[in-house]
Order: structure tokens, then C-alpha cells, then sequence
């Protein structure tokens, strides 16, 4: 074998124990693995930056595999190639020497090549008397086909990430036009609601975006976004279906009595109307149950279009959604100071503040824990965080949480109208015009 004993270099270069260790490892080629090494040399491109190599370095590595005399790299063929330094030169794109030398470096730190120097220092093969290599002194190549399988692992992984980087950036700028334009045409038409809040939350989701953004950066921004774009899209359609009714009740020429049968609250934002959301946005001083037809009784309204309303509320609500633990934190930043060391950091931490909280805002244990058996534990927590930003709102906070659990096992809550008001309320925007 060609790599079967230890080399050290010549002249003045030191050994080191990486050298050592790349090495070694060379020599644990499992037999009779090959590799085609254009395809292994592309793998090698594209986990570049893991095996923290330059470019200009790579581009000797080309150099070193056109002087290797077959495609497939194998042991039993040797995996030394010899080249002087004026041939590695013209290959290289007439690098110089010595930058060739420095490069030729990086490749060996990086445990690409190994050197396996001549007494003299010099390149070359002894063959025997039918021709063929006896030995030979130069670059071993063997460090690439023992790590060939890390070297692809590694060059998949990175394939894989930047396509879910391109797939997360693609979904990002859709979501991203659909707001802007869905918001440019409720202005343009007059749509009710408070737009200029909605552009100002807008603006400030896009713009937590760093230059550099990562996988996480976006799909946390995305998953913000989609939420205020369903929030648009459900106050645009409520408008729409109040348009269809008012023509279809001109159409028929039908006659009510009743001025007063609608109430201005189908005329606010989708998330301050949606199920659960009416007794946070009202302060929450309600402790027990809301009923629908005392609600219409005080607006003037008759008991039909409330059991409607509540009816249409449960069909909307399905089972509780999980919103993203930065959203959750943007709109209840006070919930962080009782977390370890004074923030929360992920979801176990910030279901442990909730239960420091959950005693010191009185709340029994066994209210919290019924609020995680139908919630789930991460939105129970969730709803103690808003609790206790809106606690100066609040009369009885274990009464409150053991409504807002009867809602949910009934089908009447959604989380969502909430953090979206609390949201609003603790952005740069709203605290200003607070």
C-alpha cells in the first residue's frame, strides 16, 4: 500500500498530529471502495465551506486529479500522483509558485491530500523493469477516497438546506405580495378597519429580517406573516359578505323593521370579532360565560342574528393553534421576566415561567392543569402569558382561565384574536399611539 506507513515532511515543515491523524485515517480505506473523482471533486465544491477550504485551493485540487490516470479513484491502482511544480502550474491557470504552495497547504490542513515527500524532497515514481509504479513520491490522494462518504453526506446536507433556504425565500415574497396588495385594495375600495395598524405591523414583522437571513429567520417571519394574512383575508371576506347581503336584500325588496339588527362589531377587524377574543378585547372583566343573546339584547339586536353569529364563530374554530414562541414573546414580553435568568429562550421555559405566574396571579393548580388538558401545554402557557400582560384588566385570573377553558372544550376559542391584539398593542406603533 502506498499509504501504509507514516511520512513526515521534508525540509523544514513540521509534523503535526493533525497530519498525523489524517494519516492514519487514510489508511482505513475499506477494500474495494472506488469513487468517480469529477463526482467526488463536485461534492467536494459544494461542502466547501464545512471542510474550510478556498476556492483558489480547489482549483489545485482540479489541477492534482487531471494528473491521476483514471476516472475512478482506487487503492489498488495507487493514489499517488507526482507532478512537478511547473505542470501543476500551467493546470492551475498559471497560478504561481508560490501561490501554489500556499494552497497546496490548505488542501493538507484541511486533510484533502497528504504530502509523502522523497528523501530529496522531490516528485517522481520508481518502476520496476515491466513498467509499472513501485513507488512513488508526490500528493496522496487517499484522504478523499476515505472520507469520500462524510464528503457526500456533508455535500448533501448543504444541497438540501439551500433548497429549503430557496423554498422558504420563494414562499416568504408571495406571502409578502399578497399582503401588500390585499391592503392596497381594501384602502383603494374602503374596506372598515383599521389599515394603517395593519401596514405599521406589517412593516415591522418584514423588518426583524437580517441581511443574512437563515432557514429559522424566515420561517418565523413567515409564519407571523401568514397569520396577518389570514387575519386581512378573513376581515376582507366579512366585508364581502356584507356587501352580498345588503344587495341581495335590496334585490328582494325586503323590509326591516329592526334598525338596529346588526352590530357594529362585524364591522371591526376579523381578529378582534373571532371566537374567544371579545372578552380580552373588552378588558376582561367577564369572568363567567358570555351569552350570545344577552349580547344582542344590549345591541339591540334579535336573538336569531346572535345564534347565528355564535354558530358561525364554533364552525370557524376547530382545534386550538399553536402560534411561533417569538410571536408569542413579542406580544407578551412581560411573561419573559420570569423565565430563567430573565428571558425564555424555548417553550419548556416558558411553560415553566407560566406556572410561577399561574401562582402568583392565584390561579389553583388544578384550573392550569385542566387549561392544558384542553389546550395543550404550550397554549396554556400561552394564555397565562396574555393574562398577565392584561392583568390590570383582569378581576379574577383563575376564573377567567376556567371560562376561557370551558370555550375551548365547548369550540368558542381561538388564541389567535388575542396575541393579535396584544400584539398591535405592544408594537413600536401602538405603544406610540397608546
Amino acid at each position: 500500500m502506498d499509504n501504509a506507513y507514516v511520512t513526515t515532511p521534508f525540509g523544514r515543515r513540521a509534523m503535526s498530529l493533525e497530519m498525523l491523524a489524517s494519516q492514519q485515517q487514510a489508511e482505513e480505506i475499506e477494500p474495494g471502495v472506488t469513487r468517480n473523482k469529477w463526482k467526488l471533486f463536485r461534492a467536494i465544491c459544494e461542502a466547501r465551506p464545512a471542510l474550510g477550504v478556498t476556492d483558489r485551493a480547489l482549483t489545485v485540487l482540479d489541477a492534482l486529479l487531471t494528473f491521476y490516470p483514471a476516472d475512478e479513484l482506487a487503492e489498488e491502482r495507487g493514489l499517488i500522483v507526482f507532478p512537478s511544480n511547473t505542470q501543476l502550474s500551467i493546470r492551475a491557470r498559471g497560478m504561481t509558485a508560490a501561490t501554489l504552495r500556499r494552497h497546496l497547504a490548505v488542501l493538507v490542513d484541511a486533510g484533502l491530500i497528504l504530502r509523502k515527500d522523497s528523501a530529496n524532497g522531490k516528485r517522481y515514481a520508481r518502476r520496476d523493469r515491466a513498467g509499472d509504479v513501485q513507488d512513488a513520491f508526490g500528493f496522496s490522494l487517499a484522504p478523499l477516497l476515505a472520507r469520500a462518504v462524510e464528503i457526500e453526506t456533508v455535500a448533501a446536507q448543504v444541497v438540501a438546506n439551500r433548497e429549503l433556504l430557496r423554498a422558504a425565500k420563494e414562499r416568504l415574497t408571495i406571502c409578502r405580495r399578497d399582503i401588500a396588495k390585499l391592503i392596497e385594495v381594501a384602502l383603494e375600495e374602503g374596506v372598515g378597519g383599521d389599515w394603517v395598524m395593519i401596514s405599521a405591523i406589517f412593516r415591522e414583522i418584514v423588518g426583524r429580517l437580517p441581511r443574512a437571513a437563515r432557514v429559522d429567520d424566515l420561517t418565523n417571519v413567515l409564519d407571523e406573516l401568514a397569520m396577518l394574512r389570514e387575519e386581512i383575508l378573513n376581515l376582507l371576506n366579512k366585508n364581502n359578505n356584507f356587501n352580498k347581503m345588503s344587495a341581495n336584500e335590496s334585490q328582494v325588496e325586503r323590509h326591516i323593521q329592526n334598525s338596529n339588527s346588526e352590530s357594529i362589531s362585524d364591522l371591526e377587524p376579523a381578529f378582534e370579532v373571532k371566537q374567544g377574543a371579545q372578552s380580552v378585547d373588552r378588558g376582561g372583566q367577564t369572568n363567567g360565560p358570555i351569552d350570545s343573546r344577552d349580547e344582542n339584547l344590549n345591541s339591540g339586536g334579535d336573538v336569531g342574528t346572535g345564534e347565528r353569529r355564535t354558530k358561525r364563530s364554533i364552525d370557524e374554530g376547530g382545534g386550538l393553534k399553536s402560534f411561533p414562541l417569538g410571536m408569542v414573546l413579542q406580544a407578551c414580553p412581560e411573561i419573559s421576566n420570569y423565565g430563567p435568568g430573565g428571558q425564555i429562550g424555548s417553550w419548556r421555559e416558558l411553560m415553566s415561567a407560566a406556572v410561577v405566574v399561574r401562582s402568583m396571579l392565584g390561579v389553583s393548580p388544578s384550573a392550569y392543569q385542566d387549561a392544558c388538558s384542553a389546550m395543550g401545554p404550550e397554549n396554556a402557557a400561552t394564555v397565562i402569558a396574555c393574562i398577565l400582560e392584561r392583568g390590570g384588566h383582569i378581576n379574577s385570573a383563575g376564573g377567567y382561565l376556567r371560562d376561557l377553558t370551558r370555550r375551548t372544550e365547548n369550540g368558542e376559542f381561538a388564541i389567535g384574536p388575542m396575541l393579535m391584539s396584544l400584539l398591535r398593542a405592544n408594537s413600536p406603533v401602538g405603544r406610540k399611539a397608546g
